[in-house]
């Protein structure tokens, strides 16, 4: 049965009533309500406050603390969203710059199939990649575009990429022949071609939750990154060879941003992560340490990243 709807008053109360949930200010969680919406915010942050395998609650919990969940989780989104749209920049940069150097400016470099990887198993995806290139350059919703098409009756492929999503990006790295791969990822010395576009297709996946304001802290993405140094260093836990952490979770983007980023805005990132978490934990008595890194994807020792040399 579909359920029935609730004004923001009856919703309260069922939170009281029915889910046993503290409500210490009544017009605060009414507002929040009003603000986040009941789907949004309880159902999406309530998993850590219930018991498990069970459909209650832990006793005592509040209002207050499902909303500090969920408004870390937004600092989460913002925090990852900035250091994630610096990595696109750059890749954004390094892609159109060794892409022009060896085809030239025209776009009729880019829009030529067999200047990509163009074997058998790739084809439809860059039949698909240079259509959606062809339709970005007849657009009409980015100025810049149309000024270089109205007046040079061209647009170069340093104008385009700025217009393109992380996802095309990370697409048309994956397609670009291995020459080129390799040239983009020796900007990144302790990756190589094949790792690069592992890394880059999970940040993609966790760039669009940030951008789409999803649930982040315990998204788990499709795909994975490759193993790398740090999961041994770290110890992290294998079940039948497979690492448990820092594969497809929050922890992955971490271990990708401590290759792809320099060293010292990787430091800036951490300590700002840390205080997040710190802080989250510091405003409720029913989540612990352990139980929150482990929705996050975090080993216990996620500190310790920066002590090991990739």
């Amino acid at each position: 049965m579909p359920k029935p709807f609730l004004t923001y008053e009856q919703q309260l109360v069922k939170l009281r009533d029915e889910k046993c949930i503290v409500i210490e200010n009544e017009s605060m969680t009414l507002s929040k309500l009003q603000q986040v919406g009941y789907y949004s915010l309880v159902s999406g942050y309530k998993h850590l406050f219930r018991i498990p395998a069970q459909k209650t609650y832990k006793g005592g919990t509040t209002f207050r603390e499902i909303v500090a969940l969920y408004e870390f989780d937004e600092s989460l989104r913002e925090l990852f969203l900035h250091y994630l749209l610096h990595i696109e920049r750059h890749i954004r940069s390094l892609l159109s710059y060794y892409f022009t150097e060896k085809y030239g400016e025209s776009q009729s470099a880019y829009l030529t199939k067999t200047n990509y990887n163009y074997a058998r198993k790739h084809q439809q995806g860059i039949d698909r990649l240079v259509n959606d290139l062809q339709k970005l350059t007849q657009t009409t919703q980015h100025s810049y575009i149309a000024y270089q098409r109205n007046t040079y009756h061209n647009v170069p492929l340093w104008v385009l990429v700025n217009a393109l999503t992380f996802g095309t990006l990370s697409k048309m790295y994956f397609f670009f022949q291995s020459d080129l791969q390799s040239k983009v990822s020796k900007n990144f010395p302790h990756v190589n071609e094949k790792q690069l576009g592992q890394f880059l297709s999970v940040m993609t996946k966790f760039r669009n939750v940030c951008a789409h304001n999803e649930r982040l802290f315990s998204y788990r993405s499709k795909d994975a990154i490759p193993d790398t140094v740090l999961h041994a260093k770290l110890k992290i836990t294998k079940e039948q060879s497979l690492y448990q952490h820092g594969k497809n979770d929050l922890f992955a983007v971490v271990i990708a941003f401590r290759y792809l980023l320099p060293k010292e805005e990787f430091l800036v990132f951490k300590r700002a992560l840390a205080a997040e978490i710190d802080g989250f934990l510091n405003s409720t008595s029913h989540v612990s340490e352990e139980e929150l890194l482990g929705a996050m994807g975090f080993p216990e020792n996620w500190k310790k990243i920066t002590l090991y040399r990739i």
